[in-house]
């Protein structure tokens, strides 16, 4: 039980990746709770997680909206009394160089991927450092530290987000708040398959291309990152701060001959 009497907020744990941590993180013990834009969702996981025996709580959250990222944070700690682990996990995907995006396309990235990142810190934050304790994750990206082709906007964010990280794990350090950052490579999510599916004429020879990226030759599971974020969250990550953590098949160090 490596997160036994742990109290978790997940952003995006509706579906995908924040899903399948929300179900690791139970499973270890914690009380997770489940913040999503699309309420339904969220309560779909709760449902999982009951299911599976495990405590859970959803709330409605826009994470890129002040008012709303607060309301989830002070109703999770009205209910709990502390969060010991936050996972910035919500997020979404932008397609195009840059001279082919709109501006509108481009703030809307901006929005979740970097000020959804913000703000749930910025309202969470207050009362880890008041206890002198917590572990934040910070969903960065594997493109991050490579170049991709038409990924301007995702690219930024991502990039934008391990800078983030480094420099909340410096502000933060001094009471006892450790912040890390997930750089997944590109992992099977339904996300993925719709994308794929809307996007390619083939939908299969643009998979097998994803995969040739990859030196594992196949793609991540949503699993695979719930098992890097339950390692950031527990105690065993101790002495990880301000750190990346790559979970990409070996896309950033790897190079097929």
């Amino acid at each position: 039980m490596r997160l036994n009497n742990k109290i978790t907020l997940i952003t995006g744990a509706g579906s995908g990746i924040g899903r399948c941590t929300a179900l690791r993180f139970a499973a270890e013990g914690a009380t997770v709770v489940v913040a999503d834009l699309n309420k339904e969702a969220a309560d779909e996981t709760v449902a999982l997680l009951t299911e599976a025996g495990g405590p859970g709580y959803a709330i409605r959250c826009d994470v890129t909206d002040p008012g709303s990222a607060q309301a989830m944070a002070s109703e999770a700690l009205d209910k709990f009394g502390r969060i010991d682990v936050l996972f910035n996990n919500a997020g979404i995907s932008g397609v195009g160089a840059l001279h082919e995006l709109e501006p509108d396309a481009w703030d809307r990235v901006m929005n979740v991927n970097i000020r959804g990142t913000f703000l749930p810190s910025k309202y969470v934050l207050p009362s880890m450092m008041e206890r002198r304790s917590g572990a934040i994750i910070n969903m960065s990206s594997c493109i991050a530290e490579i170049g991709l082709a038409r990924r301007a906007s995702y690219a930024a964010t991502k990039g934008a987000v391990l800078a983030l990280t480094k420099s909340m794990q410096v502000d933060y350090a001094e009471y006892g708040i450790r912040v890390n950052a997930l750089l997944p490579g590109t992992i099977l999510t339904p996300f993925v398959e719709k994308y794929l599916q809307e996007s390619y004429s083939d939908p299969e020879e643009a998979l097998a291309g994803i995969r040739k990226r990859q030196l594992s030759g196949d793609l991540g599971r949503p699993e695979d990152v719930a098992e890097g974020a339950l390692f950031l969250a527990s105690d065993e990550s101790k002495f990880m701060m301000g750190s990346p953590l790559y979970i990409d098949g070996g896309v950033v160090f790897g190079k097929n001959a």
